[in-house]
């Protein structure tokens, strides 16, 4: 069992920036892809990007390419989302989620274990 727990999350003006973090325990390796989800008020939860544990390769949802980066530290097992240029329109609960299978990194039955989410709310 793996057990995920975001931080970072908070209130903040359009144009600034937040980096979340996703701490892991539970298993000395979280998943084989990890990823950062989101569900904004009234909207479904949505892809937002993801990275494979081993491997350096990392995906973004076409709203946050250019502004938002996925890292992880293995040594640490935590996954980061350094989200910059924020807009109103990024207001959501972001989730961390881990896969043990590859998948497709942008489709949530893709992960096995999720966190409880941190809340983003970016004013304009």
């Amino acid at each position: 069992q793996v057990q995920l727990v975001e931080s970072g999350g908070g209130l903040v003006q359009a144009g600034d920036s937040l980096r979340l973090s996703c701490a892991a325990s539970g298993r000395s390796f979280p998943g084989v892809t990890m990823g950062w989800f989101r569900q904004g008020p009234g909207n479904e939860r949505e892809f937002v990007a993801a990275i494979r544990w081993i491997a350096t390769s990392t995906y973004y949802a076409d709203s946050v390419k250019g502004r938002f980066t996925i890292t992880r530290d293995n040594a640490k097992n935590t996954l980061y989302l350094q989200m910059d240029s924020l807009k109103a329109e990024d207001t959501a609960v972001y989730y961390c989620a881990a896969g043990r299978l590859p998948g497709l990194p942008d489709v949530a039955r893709t992960y096995d274990y999720w966190g409880q989410g941190t809340q983003v709310t970016v004013s304009s």
